[in-house]
């Protein structure tokens, strides 16, 4: 994996609605590789040369983040949450808000505890009482920032290396860890020959509802789908085992479950076969909440066999998460070992239950 790759989708803008900057990317990164096309939310799907099997393979490129509802006369910004945020993490952070006169950054703040009462400091802030502070002390003043409701913001979090060179840290691995793969995976794939053929998509809007797999999914029309995303890593104090139990540098974890898909039975079949002959370290979660864009994938036309690979992250949906590099190394050989296996007989026998 390419730690610049890494750090470029990290560290770049894009909350849910507004992931031009890195379908940009994406394109940069396929276009001596595959063949882009757009859905009409903004999705980007990248055609690998080939011929059989249709397979999706899809990562979202949304992030968790906010949008600027009001300005105050006082030079204060309210703000919406984008996604799901929990509110104990948001207090202190730095903001990047995208204007039409370029990026201004503030941080979120609210009442200090200094002025609260005892019974009021015990409670949670909600963000209803958060605001973003600028530097401004004036409406006009905001607004000569270039600053309108409607602009979105995104945590201000830079990419770093960390201890012994294998974690990483930054903001938005859910889900730039999994398009950082799709890169991956399409530079490996280029010249191979193999006998399926490979649509990777990046999709809009996830955060806020699988928007973008909804629509992909109807643009590629694929036999089989495998969504990319962070998998809750449950090795850091205060999760007990039976919570989660995937963990950093353990490979990629298949999601057994969640709120919004079961994996297909034949392709979860496959994909533990396959891991096993090829010696690919897999690990095992589900999560009795949430989703992932195969939720929406698998219901797509007439269905679609569709699984899980999570990459284990730390700290997801805050300003800075954690994920190892040997994980998402480990998910792109699986993914390759799946792909050079898949053809019309696989199909059957995926089918076939």
């Amino acid at each position: 994996m390419e730690i610049d790759v890494l750090k470029q989708l990290s560290e770049s803008f894009g909350p849910s609605g507004f992931e031009s900057e890195i379908a940009r990317l994406m394109q940069g990164f396929w276009k001596e590789r595959c063949d882009v096309q757009f859905d009409r939310l903004g999705s980007i799907v990248g055609r690998m040369p080939g011929r059989g099997p249709r397979v999706m393979i899809a990562a979202h490129m949304d992030e968790v983040g906010f949008l600027v509802t009001h300005i105050t006369e006082k030079g204060f910004l309210h703000f919406q949450t984008i996604g799901g945020w929990w509110d104990h993490v948001l207090l202190a952070q730095r903001v990047r808000i995208r204007t039409r006169n370029g990026d201004v950054f503030g941080v979120i703040g609210s009442k200090p505890p200094h002025l609260m009462n005892q019974e009021d400091r015990k409670k949670m802030v909600e963000r209803k009482n958060m605001y973003i502070d600028v530097g401004a002390s004036s409406a006009d003043e905001v607004r000569r920032l270039g600053i309108e409701p409607g602009d979105p913001a995104v945590p201000a979090s830079p990419f770093q290396v960390m201890g012994g060179g294998k974690s990483v840290l930054s903001k938005a691995w859910d889900d730039r860890a999994g398009c950082a793969c799709l890169v991956e995976l399409s530079r490996k794939l280029a010249g191979n020959p193999i006998e399926c053929e490979v649509i990777l998509v990046g999709t809009v809007q996830e955060e806020v509802g699988l928007r973008g797999a909804t629509t992909s999914a109807k643009l590629v029309k694929p036999d089989i789908a495998i969504a990319l995303d962070v998998d809750v890593a449950g090795d850091v104090p205060g999760i007990e085992e039976y919570e989660s139990r995937s963990k950093l540098g353990k490979g990629p974890s298949i999601l057994l479950y969640d709120a919004s898909m079961i994996p297909h039975g034949g392709l979860l079949r496959f994909v533990k076969e396959v891991a096993r002959t090829e010696g690919i370290p897999i690990q095992f979660n589900a999560m009795p909440g949430g989703g992932t864009d195969a939720g929406r994938i698998h219901l797509s036309e007439v269905g679609v066999p569709s699984i899980v690979i999570g990459i284990p992250a730390r700290h997801i949906h805050s300003h800075a998460g954690v994920i190892n590099i040997d994980d998402c190394d480990a998910t792109v050989r699986l993914l390759l070992a799946l792909l050079r296996k898949l053809n019309e007989q696989t199909l059957a026998k995926i089918l076939g239950g």
